[in-house]
């Protein structure tokens, strides 16, 4: 998993709230098994819409969504998450969002800041008002800056810890290696061993 300290990137203003998992990537894209290939399912009935916000031309190369409360919602589909980083997005700012895609998220390297529905409101006036603008998301000093705002966040420091060295389950795992082939080496033959790659 790739790092994260600070990302800069534009806004896309998604004004919708309640966004369950199903709208985010519909289940008949959850019979791939690989992790990439999901941004064409990303939103997929909304994207049918002229003016859904994805397909307009102006917030193309976005990295930035912002969306309304209750982000994320049913399923626990990773594939929601997935399709969110294969379409190209690095942060989704939302007032609450799902516990579960809050988990998922964190853990395959998707930003996910909890801000105040004032915040949020604001990175929509300035995305609508100026699509180049460009906002900051500093998971270092934990805030976001953006011409006329600057707000504070918070993360699990678990997460933060996580996301600022890149460290998914497996790499973690893999961190303590050496001591598992040494605790391996001393079972008992009787006892089943881990299984060698």
């Amino acid at each position: 998993m790739e790092a994260f300290t600070t990302h800069t990137g534009r806004v896309v203003p998604l004004r919708r709230s309640n966004v369950d998992t199903d709208q985010i990537i519909p289940a008949h894209w959850l019979k791939k098994v690989t992790r990439d290939g999901f941004e064409d399912g990303l939103f997929e009935a909304w994207r049918r819409q002229d003016d859904f916000v994805l397909n307009q031309e102006a917030y193309k190369g976005g990295t930035v969504l912002v969306a309304g409360e209750d982000f994320g919602t049913g399923s626990s589909r990773e594939h929601a998450v997935w399709a969110l980083q294969n379409y190209g997005f690095k942060v989704v700012v939302s007032p609450r969002f799902a516990d579960i895609f809050r988990g998922n998220s964190l853990k395959n390297g998707l930003l996910t800041v909890v801000q105040p529905q004032e915040a949020v409101e604001a990175l929509w006036r300035l995305a609508e008002s100026d699509p180049s603008a460009e906002v900051t998301v500093d998971l270092v000093e934990r805030k976001i800056v953006a011409p006329g705002l600057e707000s504070p966040f918070e993360l699990d420091e678990n997460a933060r810890w996580r996301l600022l060295e890149g460290l998914d389950d497996i790499s973690l795992t893999l961190k303590n290696e050496a001591a598992i082939a040494d605790f391996e080496s001393k079972r008992q033959a009787f006892k089943p061993l881990t299984q060698q790659v």
